[in-house]
C-alpha cells in the first residue's frame, strides 16, 4: 500500500516563503499524477496543483498560478510544493495525494499539513 506523508508547513508572514514536501513510501508507488490540495477552515477542499509523472506536466489552480510551482522527484518518490508570495488566503491544511491512472481518483491521501500565513 502507498502511503504518502506531507511535511514544511508552518507560520509564514504575507510575502514570504514555504516549501511543502510530500514522501511516498510503500511497495507500489507508480503514481499517474500527483496533487496537492487544500482546505481552509469553512471551506471545501481545493484543486491547488498537480503533476503528471511520466513527463512532469504541471496544472495549477488559477489563484497560485505564478506563485506556486509543483515538483517532482522520481529518485526520491516525492513531490514537492515551493509557495511564494503567500498571501492569508493561502492559510488552510495542505495534503498531497496519489492518482494511480488517468481515470481513477485520487484516493490516496496524506494527513496533511498545516500552512498559517499572518498578515
Amino acid at each position: 500500500q502507498v502511503q504518502l506523508e506531507e511535511s514544511g508547513g508552518g507560520l509564514v508572514q504575507a510575502g514570504g516563503s514555504l516549501g511543502l514536501s510530500c514522501a511516498a513510501s510503500g511497495r507500489t508507488f507508480s503514481p499517474f499524477r500527483m496533487g496537492w490540495f487544500r482546505q481552509a477552515p469553512g471551506k471545501d477542499r481545493e484543486f491547488v496543483a498537480s503533476i503528471r509523472w511520466s513527463d512532469g506536466l504541471t496544472t495549477y489552480a488559477d489563484s497560485v498560478k505564478g506563485r506556486f510551482t509543483i515538483s517532482r522527484d522520481n529518485a526520491k518518490n516525492a513531490v514537492n510544493l515551493q509557495m511564494n508570495s503567500l498571501q492569508p488566503e493561502d492559510t488552510a491544511f495542505y495534503h498531497c495525494a496519489y492518482k494511480r491512472a488517468v481515470g481513477a481518483d485520487y484516493d490516496v491521501w496524506g494527513q496533511g499539513t498545516q500552512v498559517i500565513v499572518s498578515s
